[in-house]
């Protein structure tokens, strides 16, 4: 037996580009057969609903409520409802599991931290760092920047993304050992870009998200719960957009033929 997470969802609350509230989220997963969910909504730094002007405990506050909403919903029904978040970098992503509210209210500064700075506070903290989407293309990107040294993970399988984009990150953190994770990046009750609900799966149920940074980061008892030979076929094709790899000591490289790092 299986216990399948959502690993990447936004709600109406936080995320701007969100069109349902957390708690509306509860019965939709337990009739897919989803054992829990972990709400990532976008970070003041990103695709923010949250008001700029406020105070930072109001900021804060807002910004957890579809979390809260969740996970009091969840708690009636018997879905499990773990906090996270998805923080940018210029054109990068990050999804940050293992931390709280409370850090949050304590650490105001976070919104003048570099990429760099950023994962090295969350990983003092105990938390996992996991880049999402890597090989995303949109028409808001004017590039890819890979981070395989400035985060814990990747997220090789979005359900937001062709099929080709999930396929060159799975192949990167293959050929690199590095451990890779998979989230629908759910935006609304019923969306489903692609076809699937994307998540992990695991052998024994999350006792604390904390739990899940524990078992993503040692890559062992769990599985990618995506499409059937959704990664291990070849990229239909490459990227569009050029590509910069960013090695241990953060120095940025044009990589000129793709293949070459794949």
């Amino acid at each position: 037996m299986s216990y399948l997470y959502e690993t990447h969802l936004h709600t109406a609350q936080a995320s701007a580009c969100g069109h349902s509230k957390g708690a509306d989220y509860i019965s939709f997963y337990k009739e897919k057969g989803y054992t829990g969910i972990i709400v990532t909504d976008h970070f003041l730094n990103g695709n923010t609903s949250v008001p700029a002007s406020l105070p930072w405990e109001e900021r804060i506050n807002l910004f957890c409520q579809g979390y809260e909403d969740a996970k009091k919903e969840g708690d009636k029904q018997g879905l499990q409802v773990f906090f996270a978040w998805e923080c940018r970098f210029g054109p990068d992503e990050f999804l940050v599991y293992g931390l709280d509210k409370d850090w949050l209210l304590a650490h105001p500064d976070i919104l003048e931290w570099d990429h760099i700075t950023h994962y090295h506070e969350i990983k003092k903290a105990g938390g996992l760092v996991v880049q999402a989407h890597p090989f995303r293309e949109r028409d808001y990107l004017d590039k890819i920047e890979l981070h395989p040294f400035q985060c814990d993970a990747w997220e090789v399988a979005n359900a937001g993304n062709p099929a080709y984009q999930d396929r060159l990150a799975y192949r990167y953190a293959k050929a690199h050992n590095i451990p890779m994770t998979a989230g629908s990046d759910i935006h609304r009750i019923g969306e489903n870009i692609m076809g699937n609900f994307y998540g992990v799966a695991f052998d024994e149920p999350l006792t604390s998200i904390q739990d899940y940074v524990t078992r993503i980061k040692s890559t062992k008892g769990y599985q990618l719960q995506i499409p059937k030979d959704l990664l291990t076929l070849a990229p239909d094709r490459g990227t569009d957009l050029p590509v910069y790899l960013f090695d241990e000591e953060n120095k940025e490289s044009y990589i000129k033929d793709l293949e070459s790092i794949l």
